[in-house]
């Protein structure tokens, strides 16, 4: 049975979809996270999903989309352990 990554989600909404100024170049959503600090509220991922039947689907402006953060066990700390 493979180990389950520790991880965190966070909600987020997509605040705006920016199209390429370059032909070839992919379309971006940016995502505000809420519970993040001020200055690091917003990510800018290329607007390219796919859903559960495998189709590739898009987000649209003022979605409400969780991000979710993983990493190996192994690049974690107990909470109450210092670096």
């Amino acid at each position: 049975m493979p180990t389950k990554k520790p991880k965190t989600k966070k909600p987020g909404t997509v605040r705006k979809i920016i199209k390429p100024l370059v032909p070839n170049e992919p379309e971006k959503a940016e995502i505000e996270i809420h519970e993040a600090e001020d200055l690091y509220k917003e990510i800018r991922i290329e607007n390219a999903l796919t859903d559960s039947e495998g189709k590739k689907v898009k987000l649209k402006p003022n979605a409400e989309v969780d991000v979710t953060i993983e990493a190996d066990k192994k690049d974690t700390l107990p909470e109450n352990e210092k670096e």
